[in-house]
């Protein structure tokens, strides 16, 4: 017999391990999010792109070099790495009206800049 006290603990945990409570997240190519985003809708990812923006009205995005993009927020967290290369990872998410977009957990350059 398990006591609540100790083991609710532990069944808690294999439960969200069971469930695929997993909170790792997975590298998924620019490319693969562009052509099959639903597939990845509410998944945390680990990608790779350049830094781009535009100001009216102000978003900003990362792109491959064959312009496969994904929007990013938060702009504050993104905006210092305009024109990096950079390899992000957060939580993605795709509507068919708001389309493809990553809200960051971490961003690193990944080249310095001149």
């Amino acid at each position: 017999m398990v006591k609540w006290v100790g083991g609710g603990i532990l069944l808690a945990a294999l439960a969200v391990a069971g469930c695929g409570g997993d909170p790792r997240a997975s590298e998924v190519p620019l490319a693969v999010l562009a052509g099959n985003p639903e597939a990845h809708d509410g998944s945390r990812v680990v990608t790779e792109g350049v830094v781009r923006h535009f100001e009216d009205p102000l978003h900003y995005w990362i792109e491959d070099e064959d312009l496969h993009r994904v929007e990013i927020f938060p702009h504050e967290m993104i905006a210092p790495h305009l024109g990096e290369a950079v390899r992000v990872e957060g939580q993605f998410a795709f509507s068919r009206e708001a389309g493809r977009r990553l809200t960051l957990d971490s961003v690193e350059a990944l080249e310095p800049r001149d």
